[in-house]
């Protein structure tokens, strides 16, 4: 009896032991990230076990971390599979997460760019959020783009803003081609047509269309505004268009454009220089690239900003009138003690 006793104890005793365990099993594979924000697990190229482990436990932190980190080790057999950048959502399960780091499944970074005036600034912008190193992403667009027949100053003709779906992972030169063949895309049959009746090269398009996206953040009005401008080049008259000196000093947050300004001998300054500047002054929008193509006839050669600090302008082809346009907007600017 006592022997019967004893076996059903161990009995017992093994259950529990193997229910302890597969508590404990359980809690390892199907630990949810508790995280309220995504994360990335980014493993540079040639980390070894080690690196990745530290990786996955401190990009996930806390128990988890640790969870995923041993798991990974446990599912990778060869380290350098899981050079990659992976997305880890909320409640996403540790042993998902390490299958896919173990086996090399990465998540596609999606590589959104607007709003940029240097072609550097885009490669600083890669090199933020890819693998790529700005100075490579540099290098290999010089070499690309050269070989498509841009010049340097018109490397921001060659690409347009969108969102872009790269791995983390991507050299240079997928990500250039990849955006280079959007551009090309856009630049249909179509397009040419109405940039060759323009009598502009769809490089000389962007090169207007920044000068437009500068003047104004109103899409209702930049049609107007390339209207102008084209008046402008028809008629040979000097652009002196602001935002083409500011560029070329550099300031590009000056509210005012000065005199000494506009007698810079650079190539930009529009003020001293006839015709469109030798290149974009930022990357255009494709909207803006169409609001030239598209732009609708009217008269006007000169433009002011309203002294209502609305962002709209006032538009006229008498220059007396501009003149006083001008008087009204530099008081409002005193006014303000904007210098």
């Amino acid at each position: 009896m006592k022997n019967k006793s004893k076996i059903l104890i161990c009995a017992a005793t093994v259950v529990a032991v193997i229910a302890i365990s597969a508590v404990a099993v359980k809690s390892y594979l199907f630990a949810r990230y508790d995280g309220k924000n995504a994360v990335r697990v980014e493993i540079p190229a040639f980390s070894d076990k080690a690196a990745v482990d530290s990786i996955i436990e401190s990009s996930l932190g806390g128990s988890y971390g640790r969870k995923a980190a041993r798991l990974w080790n446990a599912l990778s057999k060869d380290a350098l599979r899981s050079h990659g950048s992976y997305l880890v959502q909320p409640g996403d399960e540790a042993v998902r997460v390490a299958k896919r780091i173990a086996e090399g499944r990465q998540t596609p970074v999606r590589f959104t760019f607007n709003n940029l005036r240097r072609f550097e600034d885009l490669a600083g912008r890669a090199g933020r959020m890819l693998e790529v190193d700005s100075l490579t992403f540099l290098e290999t667009a010089d070499s690309i783009l050269s070989a498509e027949g841009f010049s340097p100053a018109n490397y921001s003709a060659a690409l347009l803003p969108d969102t872009y779906e790269f791995y983390w992972t991507s050299p240079a030169d997928v990500i250039i081609e990849k955006m280079s063949a959007h551009r090309k895309k856009f630049w249909n049959d179509e397009r040419r047509k109405k940039a060759a009746k323009l009598g502009l090269s769809p490089e000389e398009v962007h090169t207007l269309a920044s000068i437009v996206e500068e003047e104004s953040n109103k899409s209702d009005e930049r049609p107007v505004i390339a209207r102008l401008y084209l008046n402008r080049l028809g008629k040979n008259m000097f652009l002196q268009a602001d935002p083409t000196v500011k560029f070329a000093s550099g300031d590009f947050a000056a509210r005012r454009v000065t005199h000494d300004m506009t007698l810079s001998d650079s190539p930009y300054n529009t003020y001293k220089h006839r015709g469109l500047p030798p290149g974009p002054i930022r990357i255009v929008e494709a909207a803006t690239l169409d609001a030239v193509l598209d732009a609708p006839e009217n008269n006007y050669l000169y433009m002011c900003a309203k002294p209502d600090f609305s962002g709209y302008h006032n538009f006229t082809d008498d220059y007396r009138r501009h003149t006083i346009n001008a008087v009204l907007y530099h008081r409002a600017l005193n006014n303000r003690g904007i210098k």
